[in-house]
């Protein structure tokens, strides 16, 4: 048997099967944050995909098309984070909503969920935590990196769970020192508490807590992995000390690599909480398990032959799971069942796994604990057995049986009992079991010591049970509640809550535990307990949000019992406080109760509203009765009812009788109300305007003013309509108001109605107000005066002689009104005394505009005159007046002008309107003062006066004016112009003037005419003559518009700004002009510019740089000659200028164009002033292009500053190698030398180089020169240089493969083979070439070299090359166990062994191999079948090879193994065996296989035997059918065969009587009198005496009877004295039961007698007691509570 293995290895997915490529399997790109989900990017067909696998369901991959640099799942939650450069961006992807987002201002390396809530990010310099459990904060900066992490590649960052402590582990190859381990781990520990780090030298690393005998608080601890050059170790120490505890002595432990994992290292590290194992994962797939403890070596293999690259705790195992590069998501963890005895049988390491047994409960060590328990428990050692009691696993020995033990063992004097002891270890460990628990509890409670049991249910120590509660609740109620509730006994806990008065918890702890009790029943007896207590409990049933628990009439009738009217009315009012239709009768039955016994709680129910559904008739009538009229009213329906209650209105409150007529319809409320009116109009009258007044709009005024004006109730009519006229829009109503108002006198009112009301009819109301003559003529003066009657107001008051009147309408109402009244009493010829009387009497203002109109229209002006002149005496700056005065003297040419120009307070355009058709220079006079530039426009075009619109223009300064009269479709423009030029401008002397003209014209685009003006003000003398914005100005505008005055204009003018106006010049194309600026101003580069540039030409500008002969022009003409590709030229030029500036250019063009003399004398000219390196470069460069070799030494022999790799790169593209090999050896440059001396053929030399440089690059363009030319020893010495760099190998390979050059290849790979830095490439790939090309060699190399090569890769070429042996081998060394007996059956001819196909086959994984195996050996090999079929019978399904074998009928071939396996028991098995006995006809073996495995088709076998030839066959058959309870068929058969022996037997064995009876009859039948004895003897308990005595004496048997009869009768005698003993016992019990009755008192704390009732109930059998009815015949009371413990 294999030897037990302590970990379970499981697969759980291969990625590449659900559809993630292979590429996308990597760090970069696949996250693993736990064992829920695998998050991967990827690229599918362009578009980029974040891809989620649910480990749960991995068939249902999630795809999103996302675009992110990395993706990371929620450890528990489908919640995505994404990170897109710095962008960071969280999304719940089952609700589909952002979380979070942050743009971070750093670049983010690495990140990773830390807690269910917080990601750890790491940047270059720090490491931040970010939290999503907010919308809005940033992450928040925890620590800066430490700079031994610098450069480092960071793998993993861990926290512990509270946040205090964390690990960053990065790695990064170790370069600097080569004896140093290749891979270089550096970790970075930091403390939160006290803010240090300290860098620690690390691979992988994790946190761990480990509880630990001794000590009160969990052990928090470190551990981490390294491997450095000289080993590898395991650390684990202690960090956040607990003062109260000892110290955890720290661990350093070996970490084994085997021989061939040399580069091998630890990459990541998980530890099982469960059973503190460290599990440790390499680099190469190898798996350690360590104890976290002891730091002791438990396992060690390997696992994965590809790099496991990211894992996670594997939650469901307490193991790790991780994915490797070939997609494999693979799980470990340790195997429960064999990992403590692999520790005992293997590590021999009893300690550890009596320790790992304890802390994870693990079985396999039961038999050592209970051995060394006993063992110690023998020897007194009490304490020590009570700990091995306390941490035994699964608690084996924390039975009764312990208990008991050290209840007996004896106390040492002075000391704690044994038992105490035991007890306190528990108490110390954790929590006790339920048996413990009560043990515990009972001598506790007796010590009167609840205060421990409160503490211990505090901290979890006990296990509550329903027994426990019953102990406890003797002494404490409250905490017995407590026990029952946490052991979940709904019944106790629902008793102990109405005990204590707690019942508002009752509902919501049977809904929460869904236990429904007998809620009436339970309330009855609460109620009797406690009514109030009750009450509340019945509301809280009835209102329950899942509906009533109880029927409420119930409840009702429960109150009701008990006289109970207010609490029965409160619970009614909260039960039916949903008003529901069903509930109408309840309703009803509430408010008689009330009306009956309470009237005035019936009024306050009735009046809140709250019942609709009741019997409102009978209702309404009890309410009369009680004397709640107004709730009778409430419930009427009927009219003559309701007349008949309404007009008791001294009775009722007129608010609610007025809100009451909202209830009726209109002709209800008429009728009413004319009914009030009749019955008693002085006391209703009030009442009925009331409602009139607030139910006007629907029952409408015109009839309420009917009803009151038939009833002559003019002053209800008028405090009626006095309340809604302010509201009414109804003319109607407003002309009946003003009516009524005037017959009661009510002046002032009607006054005010016709002053604000605005509906009323004026014309009726004029008329009204005139017919009714009223002394006061102001309410006719208010209508006449809004609604503009002013000129009938006049008339009628002039003719009716109350012209007093008129003064009070003007100096009283509305002195506004004074332009109308003067023009009315002027139409009706009143004289002019009383109007100038009048109007001077007037004290208010008035519009006098108006009164000019007024009068003007009337051509009466003059008649206010004085008037106008008393206004402006008494200080009036009215316009309006000085407009009066300024038309009064216009007309009577008053010297108007002087007015005009000097009076400052007329308004000009009035006055100038008015003066247009009188005289248009007035008007003019007018508008100028007014700046009324639209009307002095218009005025001064129609009557041509252009000379004033050209002044008044240019004093103006308006641009929009300006713009208005200049546009093209003005007429007059031209006109105005010549004024503008010839009169206006020469006039003025203000600089501004004429720049707003000038910016005018230029707006205007009138160049002519701007040209012209300004020659006007420039050319001829004048102020500005000099001004040298004009004198641009007029340069610029003829450069635009007049270009043959330009050069006239260059030589008159002097103080203009020549550069500006030269390039204005270029950008018009005026280059002559603008050369000859720059020439007048000697600006002679800019001459030379303008030649060259705009001119273009040349030798024009030859012709001006010889006259002018400075460097400046020459460099300028240097430049467009090189521009012209002049290049001779140009460098001449440059020489004369001396200019070396633009070398970039020159040498550019120059080496395009192949000027390589002329280059070399420019940069030689150059080089004098200039040490630049491009300069010096350029001359290596132009000395190599021209051959001048020796001028190139001696170049390199001086100081210079080129660039002379750059320029060997030059010669040596241009394939010039003596000048490359030159500067490549002027430079040391051995690799570029190298390369040169290959094309110069010089080979030797070329390894020599080759050697120095020591560059692979270099030796692979060297081997590929020597190897093109058959120099195979000097490419040999190349390729040896090369193929130790893994990355290169393969094109050297395909190099010599290309060429045929099989052997030289097989050469250099051999050689390789020695080098010190072979690698594995060179042992793999030689592998390969041997399987191509010497397979004779291939498998003595494998057993060599297997440790070193790649065994996929060889795996694949030794296939292709159908290398059968080898490919074994490999498999077998590779681990590929499935893969390897494949191949061996395949091809068994050659690659087939028996040994070794046996150790193969064992270790395969996939069972389907197993059965091909035996397929296979059944028919190439049937002899060895057993043999393999024993070294299989662990593993296979017997089943499915006894059914495989039967298929075949090949069944005999496998007997041994048949044999082996029935202690199986499988039924397959047993069946085939069985018939293979009876094919054999060996019944002993047969009967024996029965008899021991009856795992078959029993019935079936029996069938098929009992038709056998042979007797002991049938007789094998009867046992089968006794075996399986088949009676009758097995005594048939023995009765046929005549084995009477077998047949009683079997009749003994069934325990039936009848059976027994039924053969007893059998025999008497057939006379075999001695058998009927036997039987008799054999059956004695199945026989009835006197079935058997009757047989007996029919059949004359007595003497064969006589025995039995004897033994019958000894047997009652037995148990009659047996009876007799026990009814005495039972006598004295009850006899010693009655005393102690008898003796106890009547009352005790255990309620009656001993018995609590609560848990015993009352000792009586439950019966239902006779109801108690109540006065109305209803049953009060409940039946007998349903909870279990009887009645309360």
């Amino acid at each position: 048997m294999a030897a037990l293995k302590p970990i379970a290895f499981c697969e759980h997915l291969q990625l590449s099967s659900i559809g993630i490529q292979p590429a996308s399997i990597s760090f970069q790109t696949l996250t693993l944050e736990s064992d829920h989900f695998i998050c991967v990017r990827e690229k599918v067909n362009e578009t980029n995909q974040v891809v989620i696998i649910d480990l749960a369901d991995a068939n249902n991959v999630l795809r999103r098309p996302i675009t992110a640099d990395s993706a990371i799942m929620h450890p528990h939650q489908k919640i995505l984070a994404l990170k897109s450069s710095r962008t960071l961006q969280v999304f719940n992807i089952e609700t589909k909503q952002k979380v979070k987002s942050h743009v971070n201002n750093e670049d983010i390396v690495f990140w990773k969920w830390v807690s269910d809530s917080v990601i750890g990010m790491v940047t270059d310099t720090s490491v931040f935590h970010w939290s999503i459990s907010d919308a809005t904060s940033p992450p928040q900066k925890v620590f800066d990196r430490h700079p031994t992490l610098a450069g480092a590649q960071i793998i993993n960052y861990r926290v512990t769970p509270d946040e205090k402590w964390m690990v960053l582990v990065g790695i990064s190859g170790n370069t600097t020192n080569p004896s140093a381990f290749k891979v270089k781990g550096a970790m970075q520990l930091y403390s939160k508490e006290r803010g240090v780090s300290q860098p620690i030298e690390g691979h992988a690393a994790a946190f761990a807590e480990l509880k630990l005998d001794g000590h009160q608080h969990p052990t928090k601890l470190f551990t981490f992995a390294v491997r450095t050059a000289t080993g590898a170790k395991l650390h684990v120490v202690e960090i956040d000390h607990q003062a109260a505890d000892p110290v955890f002595s720290k661990k350093a432990v070996d970490v084994y690599f085997p021989a061939e994992a040399t580069n091998d290292f630890p990459v990541a590290m998980q530890v099982s909480k469960k059973h503190g194992i460290v599990y440790l994962v390499t680099k190469y797939g190898f798996i350690h398990l360590y104890d976290l403890e002891s730091g002791a070596c438990v396992y060690m293999n390997r696992i994965s032959g590809e790099t496991i690259f990211v894992t996670s705790e594997h939650e469901a195992s307490s193991g790790i799971i991780g994915v490797n590069k070939k997609g494999q998501v693979l799980s470990v963890s340790v195997d429960e069942q064999t990992i403590i005895p692999y520790i005992l049988g293997t590590l021999n390491n009893t300690e550890l796994a009596f320790k790992m047994a304890s802390r994870a409960n693990l079985p396999g060590a039961d038999d050592l604990y209970v051995k060394q328990y006993q063992q110690l428990f023998q020897t007194g050692q009490y304490n020590e057995a009570a700990k091995i009691a306390a941490n035994s696993p699964r608690g084996i020995l924390r039975t009764v049986q312990t208990i008991e033990a050290f209840k007996a063992a004896p106390a040492p004097t002075g000391g704690l009992s044994p038992i105490l002891q035991y007890f306190g270890i528990l108490l110390e460990k954790g929590e006790l079991n339920q048996l413990e628990s009560l043990e515990l509890a009972r001598p506790v409670l007796q010590q009167g010591r609840k205060q421990l049991l409160e503490k211990w249910l505090k901290e979890n120590k006990l296990t509550c049970s329903e027994e426990l509660g019953d102990i406890v609740r003797l002494h404490d109620l409250t905490l017995a509640l407590s026990v029952y509730l946490r052991a979940n006994v709904p019944n106790k806990v629902i008793a102990c809550f109405a005990e204590t008065g707690q019942t508002d918890k009752i509902v919501l702890y049977s809904k929460k535990v869904g236990y429904t009790p007998d809620y009436a029943q339970l309330l009855q007896h609460i109620m009797r307990v406690n009514p109030d207590k009750g009450a509340e409990f019945a509301t809280q049933l009835a209102n329950d949000e899942s509906g009533p628990l109880v029927d409420i009439e119930r409840v009702v009738d429960i109150f009701m019992g008990q006289n109970m009217i207010q609490p029965a009315t409160s619970f009614l009012l909260d039960a039916l406080k949903d008003n529901k239709p069903e509930q109408g009768h309840l309703q009803t039955r509430l408010l008689e109760m009330n009306l009956v016994h309470a009237p005035q709680v019936a009024d306050a129910i009735l009046g809140n509203e709250m019942f609709t559904h009741y019997d409102r008739p009978r209702i309404a009538n009890l309410c009369e009765r009680a004397g709640l009229l107004q709730r009778a009213l409430e419930h009427y329906e009927d009219l003559a009812d309701i007349k008949r209650a309404i007009v008791h209105t001294n009775v009722l409150q007129p608010d609610w009788i007025v809100n009451y007529f909202s209830r009726l319809t209109t002709e209800q409320s008429m009728a009413c109300m004319q009914e009030m009116l009749r019955v008693n109009i002085r006391q209703n009258l009030q009442i009925v305007v009331q409602i009139a007044t607030k139910y006007s709009d629907i029952l409408g005024p015109v009839k309420l003013i009917e009803m009151f004006e038939s009833f002559k109730s003019f002053e209800g009519l008028y405090y009626y309509l006095g309340s809604i006229v302010n509201l009414s829009e109804d003319p109607e109503v407003h002309f009946k108001y003003i009516q009524a108002a005037t017959r009661t006198g009510q002046i002032r009112e009607v006054e005010r109605i016709c002053r604000e009301s605005n509906f009323y009819n004026p014309e009726k109301v004029k008329n009204f107000l005139k017919e009714a003559k009223l002394a006061d003529q102001l309410p006719l003066i208010i209508v006449c005066d809004r609604f503009d009657f002013v000129h009938d107001l006049v008339l009628y008051l002039y003719q009716n002689g109350q012209t007093k009147f008129i003064e009070v309408y003007v100096q009283r109402v509305n002195s506004a009104r004074t332009p109308q009244v003067i023009g009315g009493l002027l139409d009706v010829d009143c004289d002019e005394t009383t109007i100038k009387s009048l109007l001077a009497s007037v004290t208010g203002n008035f519009p006098i505009d108006e009164l000019v109109q007024e009068v003007e229209t009337r051509n009466r002006l003059k008649l206010i005159l004085p008037w106008l002149e008393a206004r402006i005496q008494a200080g009036s700056q009215d316009a309006a007046v000085y407009n009066a005065i300024a038309k009064i003297y216009i007309d009577s040419n008053n010297n108007p002008e002087s007015f005009l120009k000097e009076n400052n307070l007329y308004e000009p355009l009035v006055v100038g309107k008015y003066c247009e058709k009188r005289d248009p220079y007035l008007a003019y006079i007018a508008y100028a003062k007014g700046f009324c530039d639209d009307e002095l426009i218009q005025i001064t075009n129609d009557n041509a006066m252009f000379k004033q619109q050209a002044r008044y223009l240019v004093k103006r300064r308006q641009v929009d004016l300006w713009a208005q009269v200049l546009v093209p479709d003005n007429v007059h423009r031209r006109q105005l112009i010549d004024q503008i030029i010839a009169t206006a401008l020469p006039e003025c002397t203000d600089p501004d003037d004429v720049s707003v003209t000038v910016k005018a014209f230029i707006s205007a685009d009138l160049p002519i005419e701007l040209i012209e003006l300004l020659e006007k003000i420039i050319i001829e003398p004048s102020p500005f003559s000099d001004n040298r914005s004009l004198q641009n100005l007029l340069m610029l505008t003829a450069i635009r518009a007049d270009k043959g005055k330009v050069v006239n204009y260059i030589n008159k003018l002097q103080n203009y700004e020549a550069g500006d106006m030269a390039k204005i010049a270029i950008d018009h194309g005026l280059y002559e002009e603008a050369f000859l600026i720059y020439k007048k101003n000697e600006e002679h580069a800019l001459a030379m510019n303008v030649l060259v540039e705009h001119v273009v030409s040349i030798d024009r500008g030859l012709d001006y740089a010889v006259k002018i002969n400075k460097p400046e022009v020459w460099s300028r003409l240097a430049k467009a000659q090189l521009d012209g590709l002049r290049i001779k030229d140009s460098i001449d030029s440059y020489i004369k200028a001396a200019d070396p500036s633009n070398f970039v250019e020159v040498i550019e063009i120059a080496t395009r164009a192949d000027k390589y003399d002329d280059l070399v004398r420019y940069l030689q000219m150059a080089r004098k002033t200039l040490r630049e390196p491009k300069i010096d470069t350029e001359l290596a460069h132009a000395y190599a292009k021209t051959d001048r070799l020796h001028d190139m030494e001696d170049f390199l022999s001086m100081t210079n500053v080129a660039d002379i790799l750059e320029v060997g790169e030059k010669c040596f593209d241009d394939e010039l190698y003596q000048a490359a090999k030159l500067l490549f050896t002027s430079i040391s440059n051995w690799a570029r030398l190298a390369t040169t001396l290959i094309y110069l053929g010089e080979n030797q030399a070329a390894v020599e180089s080759a050697r120095k440089a020591g560059n692979t690059q270099v030796w692979k363009q060297v081997h590929a020169a020597c190897l093109e030319k058959a120099e195979f020893r000097l490419a040999q010495i190349c390729g040896l240089n090369i193929v130790v760099h893994a990355e290169e190998l393969q094109g050297i390979l395909s190099s010599y493969e290309r060429r045929g050059y099989f052997d030289e290849v097989l050469s250099l790979m051999e050689a390789g083979l020695s080098l010190e830095r072979a690698h594995m490439g060179i042992f793999t790939e030689l592998s390969i070439l041997y399987s191509k090309y010497r397979p004779e060699k291939l498998m003595e190399h494998l057993k060599l070299f297997v440790s070193r090569i790649n065994i996929p890769k060889v795996i694949k070429a030794t296939e292709k090359a159908h290398l059968w042996p080898e490919l074994v081998f490999l498999y077998v060394k590779y681990d590929e166990f499935d893969n390897a007996a494949l191949a061996m059956m395949e091809r068994s001819a050659d690659a087939w062994e028996h040994n070794q196909f046996k150790e193969v086959i064992v270790r395969a994984a996939n069972v389907e191999i197993y059965y091909k195996a035996l397929s296979f050996y059944l028919q190439e090999q049937p002899m060895l079948l057993n043999d393999l079929l024993t070294v299989l019978t662990p593993r296979i399904d017997h089943t499915r090879v006894v059914r495989m074998f039967q298929r075949s009928d090949n069944v005999p071939l496998i007997k041994p193994y048949l044999i082996s396996v029935q202690n199986l028991n499988v039924e397959a098995v047993n069946e085939a065996y069985n018939y293979l006995l009876i094919e054999e006809e060996d019944y002993k073996t047969l009967r024996d296989s029965i008899d021991s495995f009856d795992n078959f088709n029993n019935v079936g076998l029996a069938k098929l035997l009992e038709k056998h030839d042979l007797l002991e066959f049938r007789r094998l058959a009867a046992h089968l059918y006794k075996k399986n309870g088949k009676w009758e068929e097995s005594i048939s058969l023995s009765k046929q065969d005549k084995l009477f022996k077998d047949a009683m037997i079997t009749a003994g064995v069934s325990g039936s009587s009848e059976v027994a009876e039924e053969l007893l009859s059998y025999f008497v039948d057939i006379g075999n009198k001695e058998c009927y004895c036997a039987l008799l003897y054999i059956c004695f308990d199945l026989l009835s005496p006197d079935v058997v005595e009757e047989l007996s004496w029919q059949h004359a048997l007595n003497d064969f009877y006589m025995p039995y009869r004897i033994q019958v009768q000894r047997s009652l005698v037995d148990k009659v004295a047996a009876l007799e003993k026990e009814v005495k016992e039972l006598s004295a019990k009850d006899s010693k039961k009655e005393q102690q009755e008898a003796d106890a008192p009547i009352i005790n704390p255990g309620g009656f007698g001993d018995r609590l009732m609560l848990t015993q109930g009352n000792g009586f059998v439950p019966q239902a007691p006779p109801a108690m009815m109540n006065g109305t015949g209803v049953p009060v009371g409940m039946p007998p509570h349903m909870t279990g413990f009887g009645t309360f």
